[in-house]
């Protein structure tokens, strides 16, 4: 009888394991864990900006805005924090996306090495800021969509897809 309930119980565990890992809770966490580390790269308040990362056959489109356009703070925040991305990713430092989502992001460690075959452009938006990536090399085309749909993963509800 205590073997048969210790059985029960191993399998639950296991069971609850593979769930938090490959489920739901896993990513929930994994959120969490991604804005925590947000906070310490991005200035703006997560909480009141949304990205939006829109693919484009030659690249995309990473967006940031104020969920209040009026927010004149949060505003100022994100064009200085994007215009200082821009730059950093032109001379091939993701350091900021790496520290925040890992050096095993999808896409990431391409991006690093392409930067050069990859113009990317910096533009402010009435609510905010953006940045623009353009290539016409399809393996880096290949990364930045998938660094794309890991940003809109991981940022959860403070992401979506443009």
């Amino acid at each position: 009888m205590l073997i048969a309930a210790l059985a029960v119980i191993a399998i639950a565990i296991a069971g609850y394991a593979l769930i938090s890992r490959n489920g739901q809770p896993a990513l929930a966490d994994r959120q969490a864990e991604v804005a925590d580390k947000g906070k310490q790269v991005m200035p703006f308040d997560l909480e009141r900006t949304t990205h939006r990362f829109t693919k484009a056959a030659t690249g995309g489109l990473q967006t940031v805005t104020a969920d209040d356009p009026a927010d004149e703070q949060q505003v100022k925040l994100i064009r200085e924090h994007l215009t200082m991305e821009a730059a950093n990713f032109r001379q091939g430092d993701f350091g900021d996306p790496a520290s925040i989502h890992g050096a095993g992001m999808p896409g990431l460690r391409e991006l690093e090495q392409g930067h050069s075959r990859i113009d990317i452009s910096y533009a402010q938006t009435p609510a905010g800021a953006q940045v623009a990536y353009t290539t016409s090399d399809p393996s880096l085309l290949k990364a930045l969509h998938a660094w794309f749909d890991a940003q809109v993963t991981d940022h959860g509800r403070h992401a979506e897809h443009g």
